[in-house]
C-alpha cells in the first residue's frame, strides 16, 4: 500500500506545479519517491512468480522520473502529478507490451497494460497475428476472470481507426479489433485503495490476468 502523505504530495503538486514550490518541498517528495519504490519492490517481488522473464529488473528498470519533457508540449509544467511504474522485460524503454501501474489522485489512478504508442510495423503484426489467430485472441478476451476484471481493450477517443486499415475487409469477424491503434487494459484504483493492504495484490491479480493477452502481442511482434 501507499502512504496518505504519498497522495498528499502529488494532490499538493498538482496544484503548485512550479520548480520553485518542488524544490521548497523535495524532503515531501523524497518521502514520496522512496514510498512508490517500496511498493514497485513488493509487486516486482510477486510477479516473478508468474511470469519469470521480469526476474531481473530493479525498481529504477520500471519507474518514471517525475520530471516532465516540455519540449514539443504547450504544456510547460516541470512535473507530472502522478508515479508509473512500467514492469516488461528489458525495462521501461522496451518495445514490449507490459504491465502498467499509474498513481494519480483524484480518482486517476489505474492498473493496466499491453501495447500502447506501437511502431506502424508492430501495428501491423499485431494486426496480422488477430486476423490469423481469431479463435485463439477471442478466447483470451472472453475469458471470465479477464471480462469480468477488464470488460474489453479500450475503446476510448482515439483508439481506433475510423475505417478497416488497407487489406481487411469490413465483414472481416475480427475488424474492431484489428482497427485499433493500441492494445490496452486497464482497471480503475480508487484513492482509498491505494492506501489498502491489499493494493500490491490487485495489482499482481490484475496483472496475471492480462498475462495471455501480453503474451499474445508480444508474439506476434518478435515474429
Amino acid at each position: 500500500m501507499l502512504n496518505k502523505k504519498t497522495l498528499q504530495f502529488l494532490t499538493q503538486l498538482k496544484k503548485n506545479n512550479s520548480r520553485e514550490w518542488f524544490n521548497e518541498n523535495r524532503s515531501a517528495y523524497d518521502l514520496a519517491k522512496d514510498d512508490f519504490i517500496e511498493l514497485v519492490n513488493g509487486i516486482l517481488a510477486k510477479v516473478n512468480a508468474f511470469d519469470p522473464e521480469l526476474s531481473l529488473l530493479t525498481y529504477k528498470d520500471c519507474i518514471f522520473r517525475i520530471n516532465r519533457d516540455v519540449r514539443f508540449s504547450k504544456n510547460k509544467n516541470p512535473y507530472k502529478t502522478n508515479m508509473a511504474a512500467y514492469f516488461v522485460k528489458g525495462g521501461k524503454k522496451s518495445w514490449m507490451a507490459g504491465y502498467y501501474f499509474h498513481c494519480e489522485p483524484g480518482g486517476k489512478s489505474f492498473i493496466g497494460g499491453g501495447l500502447y504508442g506501437g511502431e506502424p510495423d508492430q501495428i501491423k503484426k499485431v494486426r496480422q497475428e488477430i486476423d490469423y489467430n481469431w479463435e485463439e485472441f477471442k478466447g483470451i478476451l472472453s475469458n471470465k476472470s479477464f471480462k469480468k476484471l477488464f470488460g474489453n481493450l479500450s475503446r476510448e477517443e482515439g483508439m481506433s481507426l475510423i475505417r478497416e486499415p488497407k487489406g481487411y475487409e469490413k465483414d472481416n469477424p475480427a475488424i474492431e479489433y484489428i482497427k485499433l491503434k493500441n492494445f490496452i487494459v486497464s482497471v480503475p484504483i480508487s484513492d482509498a485503495e491505494l492506501t489498502e493492504e491489499g493494493l500490491i495484490k490487485k495489482i499482481i491479480t490484475a496483472f496475471a490476468t492480462m498475462k495471455p493477452l501480453l503474451q499474445f502481442l508480444n508474439r506476434a511482434m518478435e515474429d
